[in-house]
């Protein structure tokens, strides 16, 4: 059940690059100069005071998973809702035939996952009801899962702006205080010119303003995205959860295959569904009722050429 084939999610990538390349440009641009935008402590304040703030709010075990998380947004993913239907209605043509217990040989050629496990459910529970609890237990739990990585990163990203506030006002403190502090007879004496502290005014302003630089592009650039991701991934693979859900119930109640994929495609999007079916290449074993029509058909011929 597992659809993701090991790729990488490109979108990701192009998508970060784009938005730092699209900033370097507009930097370059403007007649700045690429150095200015550097600054190891801006740095440290918003990075180190999200983390700590996300620390506070988020138990220790949360944060620890944020870079295994991360490694989630990277992934590619490729629900193949149609072949998970497929595979169903195969799973509900043979149980409807040779009885639920049947299905029990299927289990050691299945990938370990939620379907697997809904089947082996299916076979050891005897009432739907129960069994459509545990299925559902089992979803409610990977979705909590799921809004933990999710609010990890929104929480980051609503304090990296925060804290890239806090680090321009506390610029802001310490070059007001060294441009009014200083020794007045020392400056007398040594000429010190007005325009030369103006100047250094302006240049540690905006050294302070580079600190909300760092907290605004990150939260909108980083943080914000990447739970946005998570949170749509998540809601995808819940939808083809809920897919194996209510097809391990349909297969428990014996409903009919071509039933059961009639009411499991109202799940998958209609420019999948009305996309023409694949042509399978593997021989599906005739019935019993089509081989006789086909001899009766092959005898009336060879009459026909007889006559």
């Amino acid at each position: 059940m597992d659809s993701n084939k090991g790729t990488t999610d490109l979108g990701t990538l192009i998508g970060l690059l784009a938005g730092m390349t699209i900033i370097v440009i507009g930097i370059l641009q403007s007649g700045g100069k690429l150095f200015w935008f550097f600054n190891f402590n801006s740095l440290l304040i918003v990075v180190g005071g999200t983390f700590a703030a996300t620390m506070v709010n988020l138990p220790l075990n949360a944060v620890k998973n944020v870079f295994n998380i991360l490694k989630n947004v990277f992934k590619g993913e490729d629900y193949d809702y149609v072949g998970i239907i497929n595979e169903i209605v195969e799973k509900a043509q043979k149980a409807r035939t040779d009885g639920l217990l049947s299905l029990e040989a299927d289990l050691p050629n299945m990938r370990e996952g939620f379907f697997k496990n809904g089947i082996e459910l299916a076979i050891n529970e005897r009432e739907s009801s129960r069994l459509r609890t545990f299925l559902n237990l089992e979803m409610n739990n990977i979705a909590s899962r799921h809004i933990a990585g999710q609010e990890l990163f929104l929480y980051m990203g609503s304090y990296a702006p925060a804290f890239g506030m806090l680090g321009t006002v506390l610029g802001l403190i310490v070059m007001m205080n060294n441009f009014a502090g200083g020794d007045i007879s020392s400056e007398i004496s040594a000429s010190y010119d007005i325009a030369d502290r103006f100047a250094e005014l302006l240049s540690g302003m905006g050294l302070a303003l580079i600190t909300t630089f760092y907290g605004v592009f990150m939260a909108n650039m980083i943080f914000l995205p990447i739970g946005g991701k998570l949170k749509r991934r998540s809601e995808n693979e819940m939808m083809l959860k809920s897919i194996v859900v209510e097809g391990i119930i349909s297969i428990h109640a014996r409903e009919h295959p071509i039933l059961i994929k009639e009411k499991l495609m109202t799940f998958v999007p209609s420019f999948v569904r009305y996309q023409p079916e694949k042509i399978v290449t593997k021989s599906n074993p005739k019935s019993s009722l089509s081989t006789i029509k086909e001899k009766m058909e092959e005898r009336k011929e060879e009459n026909d050429n007889i006559e």
